[in-house]
């Protein structure tokens, strides 16, 4: 039982960003970037354990993105020749990120977090998770027009997908993990009114996208509790440089999502008004987790253990105080530029999630 968590990202420090950016213009070689991405991921550890939290990640400094796992490993993928997708601020500012696109048949390259995993369980003596996309957000990288030549169908592209991540989960469990965090996105897209009509106009049943992407989270984690693995589901709101692309809160999904994965611990985001009240964890089944994703990556405004500590208690009126933990509400980096805070406000927000758990669990 973690009572303080990390979602994944933090900051890429900038001597990482330079020797990314030399590796890409053929200016250092693979074996000497690599010690780099070693000082960072070092360097990830210490932040981490110093801060106190029960449980960390590598950072995913490794990572060009939070889904760069599935990219980077399989063979398939048109890195940047996907669909795009706004994301924007509460001033209007708007940026876009180019998502990847499904090109060619899928071919295993390298594991997707393994080397991560192993790495940091070499380097420290906390519990270590690993976090892997859902995928049904991959599904996002399915363009009938140019995915249809590898694969003729989505539901082909993803049947793949489910076994590949399945592989690799199987890999974990042989290594030791146990803590498996399913990063789901999807969802969160599924809160916002404005993008369900979208989804609707466009002939789609949302009710029905529901059940199917449940239907997939079940068919990757199926079996591998036996095995003694902790399954987290995160569902955000999209995390990209201080920005978002979806509002709302878990009324709409909560009641299946909560009663229907088989997730151990529900990661979700409790950062602002967007994510609305926490009545709709009525549903969360008596034997799971809710961690409460109350500090925010996306601002600099530091949280005070005072107003986190009331924050859990009006949870607490909902699911009881044994069966919460606290977090970040996202990774301080979903993306290589990572959000617009400094890493210094990053380590006292991790310090502060660590300091209000210890207060409030012992």
């Amino acid at each position: 039982m973690f009572h303080s968590d990390v979602v994944g990202s933090l900051l890429r420090p900038g001597y990482l960003d330079r020797a990314r950016k030399q590796l890409e213009a053929g200016e250092l070689g693979a074996a000497a970037f690599k010690q780099v991405e070693d000082r960072a991921v070092d360097e990830a550890i210490q932040l981490q354990e110093e801060a106190g939290l029960d449980v960390l990640t590598d950072g995913e400094q490794r990572r060009y993105a939070f889904f760069g796992h599935l990219v980077d490993s399989l063979e398939g993928f048109d890195k940047f020749g996907g669909w795009a997708i706004p994301f924007h601020d509460e001033q209007g500012h708007e940026l876009v990120i180019k998502r990847p696109v499904v090109v060619e048949k899928l071919r295993w390259r390298r594991g997707m977090c393994a080397e991560e995993f192993t790495y940091v369980r070499a380097r420290t003596k906390h519990p270590a998770k690993v976090t892997l996309l859902s995928t049904q957000q991959a599904a996002a990288y399915y363009d009938p027009r140019r995915s249809s030549g590898a694969y003729p169908t989505r539901d082909s592209y993803l049947a793949d997908l489910v076994d590949l991540t399945r592989r690799e989960i199987q890999e974990l469990a042989r290594l030791g993990c146990t803590y498996v965090q399913i990063d789901a996105p999807q969802y969160g897209a599924l809160l916002d009114p404005a993008m369900r009509e979208g989804y609707r106009e466009r002939g789609n049943d949302v009710d029905e996208m529901i059940d199917r992407t449940i239907e997939l989270d079940n068919a990757v984690t199926d079996g591998f509790d036996r095995q003694g693995i902790t399954f987290g589901l995160h569902i955000c709101r999209g995390n990209n440089q201080s920005m978002f692309y979806a509002s709302g809160g878990y009324d709409p999904i909560a009641e299946r999502v909560f009663r229907k994965t088989r997730f151990h611990r529900f990661l979700l985001e409790y950062d602002d008004e967007r994510a609305g009240s926490f009545e709709p964890l009525r549903f969360v089944p008596e034997d799971r987790v809710v961690v409460l994703g109350l500090v925010t990556t996306k601002k600099p405004r530091l949280e005070t253990r005072e107003e986190l500590e009331r924050r859990i208690a009006e949870a607490a009126k909902v699911v009881p105080l044994e069966r919460l933990a606290l977090s970040p509400q996202c990774g301080f980096a979903s993306t290589w530029e990572g959000n617009r805070i400094p890493p210094e406000i990053q380590r006292q927000k991790l310090a502060v999630v660590a300091q209000t758990a210890r207060a409030v669990w012992g």
